[in-house]
């Protein structure tokens, strides 16, 4: 398996296994120095805030993915494979214009903060750091966006049932 190809399955892991690394250690630290030291630093709220950001919309791309976003899909059990692969690309497509839209807005955020210099208060490192959650949350679900979309494509030209995603019930 080429290099490429095992981050494109497991980027959205790693990633949020990092982030939530950094978040349980730094907020385990952070308990331990208030409860024993009475002492507690601005930094370590700041790593467990935006740690969080970067979890939420990593996440978000990991659950386009995966089709394992919220959704009711009661009526699709009597579509047949067509019809689900029509609804979940005009689904996708719909997804893909506000993911654009919303990518162009957060990234003019980003840019706002790079051009003023502003800087977080506890840590002094620049805010674009932080504000590329957005940025990068939306690029991520993009691109997995387009993915689902190649596959649904494909599955309504084969005529094969389209990916659905894990179930949560049945």
């Amino acid at each position: 398996m080429t290099l490429l190809r095992r981050i494109d399955q497991n980027a959205e892991r790693w990633l949020l296994l990092t982030f939530y690394v950094m978040l349980v250690v730094t907020m385990a630290t952070e308990v331990i120095r208030r409860e024993l030291f009475a002492y507690s630093s601005i930094w370590g709220e700041e790593i467990v805030r935006y740690s969080f950001i970067y979890l939420a919309w990593i996440g978000a791309a990991a659950a386009v993915k995966e089709r394992a976003h919220i959704r009711i899909d009661v009526l699709m059990h009597y579509l047949g494979p067509r019809t689900k692969a029509l609804l979940y690309i005009f689904g996708d497509l719909v997804m893909l214009i506000v993911a654009v839209i919303a990518l162009y807005w957060s990234y003019e955020t980003v840019h706002v903060s790079a051009k003023f210099g502003s800087v977080s208060h506890g840590l002094r490192i620049s805010m674009v750091w932080f504000l590329m959650a957005v940025p990068v949350g939306f690029a991520l679900m993009i691109w997995r966006l387009l993915q689902s979309l190649w596959r649904d494509f494909h599955s309504l030209r084969d005529g094969t049932p389209v990916f659905e995603g894990d179930k949560l019930f049945d």
